[in-house]
């Protein structure tokens, strides 16, 4: 009985240190892949063919940039304070890197179940702005500090509409686990009911991740590079990473609580039933897909804001829309039942 036990939890060890892997890599090799796609969609959108060099239609530039900044040196300022500057690229990538251990891809394959699930991500989530106010605060440099500054404006600010929109769908669901949250989309997707939610939820994700419009963070055009003018080789990409992994994980959680996660669509349409065959994790990655997409395609579509612009429209437009759905939400459930 005892040695069965043990052979047990060797396997579930074993498991779960292959779901580990296998989600880490995949998310750090969707990194070279992204970068491609990006420029290969921009250039199409303004008519010019993007990467050709490298490989077929320049596929492999996303790997060549990254060898590049593996060879490149590593300077750090000599007014800096060292050790702080060494830890902020980590402190940025490992936050963005642990919240996928509780995205549910399919009924069978996720990390972790935990019943604050939500609560978990954007706790986790929320550390990685520390990375970025502490390298531009460690980097000695009066432009990457400005960087770090609106950065932590920002991202408080879009943090409160992130929140509140996530509290409308989690009313409808019951729970905090994404898992829960999934499953109780398996006849209706929460994007019909709370789509001013996934509207908040869209906008405020957008500026979560500093990127454009929202990127004043990284505005090249006024700051050189933001937080991160002062770094180089592989700590840059650090940075670099952490901006798409963070991507891919709110377009995760877009997909989890507003458009059904592994559910396929049209469920209540028996001519539909055939949808099922294909496997659910497959209609997940296809969601999640759609939403970087379009992260690409606003990016090449709308100007970036102003920063009286941005702050106006967190605090006064997004977060009382998103007290108004919750209350909303709130009196249709109370009546419903």
């Amino acid at each position: 009985m005892g040695s069965d036990l043990v052979k047990m939890v060797k396997f579930l060890w074993g498991y779960s240190i292959l779901q580990i892997v296998i989600v880490m890599g995949f998310t750090l090799i969707m990194v070279p892949f992204l970068t491609w796609v990006e420029r290969k969609v921009i250039g199409h959108m303004q008519v010019r063919l993007g990467p050709m060099r490298v490989g077929f239609h320049g596929i492999l530039q996303g790997i060549a940039d990254g060898l590049k900044l593996l060879l490149k040196e590593n300077i750090v300022p000599s007014g800096a304070d060292r050790p702080i500057f060494m830890l902020a690229p980590i402190l940025s990538l490992v936050p963005a890197l642990i919240a996928f251990c509780v995205i549910p891809f399919d009924t069978w394959f996720y990390i972790t179940d935990i019943n604050i699930a939500v609560l978990y991500i954007l706790a986790v989530s929320s550390v990685g702005t520390y990375g970025i106010i502490l390298a531009g605060w460690s980097s000695n440099s009066k432009y990457a500090l400005l960087g770090a500054l609106r950065s932590a404006a920002q991202v408080i600010s879009y943090e409160l509409a992130i929140g509140m929109a996530l509290v409308g769908p989690l009313m409808l669901a019951g729970t905090f686990s994404l898992v829960g949250i999934t499953e109780a989309q398996s006849r209706h997707w929460f994007l019909v009911p709370q789509i001013t939610a996934f509207f908040i939820y869209y906008v405020a994700m957008l500026a979560e991740t500093n990127r454009s419009p929202f990127d004043l963070p990284e505005a090249e055009t006024e700051l050189v590079a933001g937080f991160h003018v002062e770094y180089s080789g592989m700590r840059f990409a650090y940075f670099f990473i952490a901006e798409y992994a963070n991507m891919m994980l709110v377009s995760s959680m877009a997909t989890v609580v507003f458009l059904g996660g592994w559910n396929p669509p049209f469920q209540d349409w028996e001519a539909m039933h055939v949808l099922k065959v294909i496997p659910g994790v497959f209609w997940f990655f296809g969601k999640m897909m759609m939403l970087l997409f379009s992260f690409i395609w606003v990016r090449s579509t709308f100007p970036r804001f102003r920063y009286d612009q941005l702050m106006r429209l967190g605090w006064k437009f997004l977060i009382p829309l998103a007290l108004a759905n919750i209350i909303v939400t709130g009196i249709v459930l109370a009546i419903t039942g």
